[in-house]
C-alpha cells in the first residue's frame, strides 16, 4: 500500500503517518519525489484498510500497489530515481559510463588503465578485488589489498569507484573503500547479503542473475530497498541461453521492460554480456539507443596479459571511440553523457 501525502505536507504530518503505520507493526519508507512525499508500507500479509491513514492530516490518498515489489514500482514511485556515486549521477536523464579493469592486478596496472579511462570520458572507476570465478583455480582476486588500490588510484585521477562484495565479510571492505557497492549475478539472490547492503549507506549496483527474470531481479532490488538503502541501480548482463555464439545472451529487451515497471535506473554490462572484444562496442551502441541509463565496460591497457577476462576487455582508445559517439545516440533518447565529474567525486 502507499500512503501520498499532498504537496503542502509538512514534516510532521509526515512523522504522523509513519508512526501510525509503524504502531501497527509494520514498516513505513518515506519516499520523497518531484512533487511530494509518498510512504510505502511493507510486513502487511494481507489487504489494509485504508481508512487508516486515509483521514490523516496531510494524506491525500491511499493506493493499493499489485505488485510484489512494491518500493521499486512505479506506482510507488512514478518518477525516475536519481542516484549519486561519489559526485556522478546515475538515471532521471543521466546517462553514466563505468569502465576499468575486471580485476585490479597491481597498483601500476590500475593506475595506467583509470587514467586512460578517466581521459576517454569514463565517470565511475571499476576494478574486481574478490573475484567469484567458474575455476577454483583462476585468479580470485586480491582482496583487501586490490581494494585500497582502487581507492587509491581513484582518487589520484579524481573518480569514485566500484567494485564486488561476495560476502559480509567482503561487503564491509567494499563499504569502508569504495563508493559504490556492486553484486554480481551469482549473488542477484543471495538475500542475505542484499540485506546487509539495504544496510549499508552506499550505493548498490545489482547485477540481474544468469537465469533471472526481471521479476525475480527486481525482487532482489527489494530486499535492498525493504531495508531503507533507495540508492539501486540494476544492471543487465547477459542472460544464459542455448546461443554459443557469444558468451552470453545481451537482453537488450530488459531495459524497456525494467523502466516500464520501476522507477530504479537501469544500465547494460556489454563485456560479460558478449565476452568478445569486437561485440562489445556495437551492443553498447544499441544499449544508449535503446534507452539504459549507461554503461558498465572492462577496458584493459594490455588485454593478452590480463588476469581475467581479457577477450572482452576494450582497449582504452576503443573506449574513447564509443564515449565520442554516444552523443549522437543519446539525445534519441532523452538522456545525456555526464561530461565533468563533480570535486565531490
Amino acid at each position: 500500500m502507499l500512503v501520498v501525502m499532498t504537496a503542502a505536507a509538512t514534516k510532521e504530518e509526515v512523522a504522523a503517518v509513519t508512526e501510525r503505520i509503524e504502531s501497527l507493526g509494520l514498516k513505513a519508507h518515506p519516499i520523497p519525489g518531484a512533487q511530494r512525499v509518498a510512504i510505502g508500507i511493507t510486513g502487511n500479509t494481507g489487504a489494509l484498510n485504508p481508512a487508516l491513514f486515509e483521514n490523516l492530516p496531510g494524506v491525500l490518498e491511499v493506493i493499493p500497489v499489485s505488485h510484489p515489489y512494491k518500493l521499486v514500482s512505479r506506482e510507488t514511485k512514478p518518477e525516475d530515481t536519481l542516484v549519486r556515486v561519489g559526485g556522478v549521477p546515475i538515471g532521471a536523464g543521466h546517462f553514466v559510463v563505468i569502465a576499468g579493469p575486471c580485476s585490479v592486478e597491481t597498483h601500476e596496472q590500475t593506475a595506467a588503465i583509470a587514467q586512460a579511462v578517466r581521459a576517454a570520458g569514463a565517470n565511475v572507476l571499476r576494478g574486481g578485488a574478490f573475484k567469484p570465478r567458474t575455476s577454483p583455480y583462476a585468479f580470485q582476486g586480491l582482496g583487501k589489498r586490490g581494494l585500497e588500490i582502487l581507492q587509491e588510484v581513484g582518487r589520484h585521477v579524481g573518480m569514485p569507484v566500484v567494485s564486488e562484495a561476495l560476502d559480509e565479510a567482503s561487503l564491509e571492505l567494499v563499504v569502508e573503500h569504495c563508493d559504490m557497492i556492486q553484486i554480481g549475478a551469482r549473488n542477484m539472490q543471495n538475500y542475505s547479503l542484499l540485506k546487509y547492503c539495504g544496510r549499508a549507506n552506499k550505493p548498490v549496483l545489482l547485477k540481474r542473475g544468469m537465469a533471472a527474470t526481471i521479476e525475480e531481479l527486481l525482487m532482489a532490488a527489494e530486499y535492498i530497498l525493504s531495508e531503507g538503502n533507495y540508492q539501486v541501480v540494476l544492471c543487465e548482463r547477459g542472460i544464459r541461453t542455448f546461443a554459443d555464439h557469444t558468451r552470453n545472451t545481451l537482453d537488450l529487451a530488459a531495459v524497456v521492460a525494467v523502466q516500464r515497471l520501476s522507477h530504479l535506473p537501469i544500465i547494460v554490462d556489454p563485456s560479460h554480456g558478449t565476452g568478445k572484444r569486437h561485440k562489445v562496442v556495437p551492443m553498447a551502441r544499441a544499449a544508449a539507443a535503446v534507452g539504459a541509463d549507461g554503461l558498465m565496460i572492462e577496458v584493459h591497457h594490455e588485454p593478452s596479459r590480463a588476469l581475467s577476462d581479457g577477450l572482452q576487455a576494450l582497449l582504452p582508445q576503443e573506449l574513447a571511440q564509443l564515449i565520442q559517439q554516444l552523443p549522437a545516440l543519446l539525445p534519441l533518447t532523452g538522456r545525456h553523457l555526464i561530461r565533468e565529474l563533480s570535486a565531490t567525486a
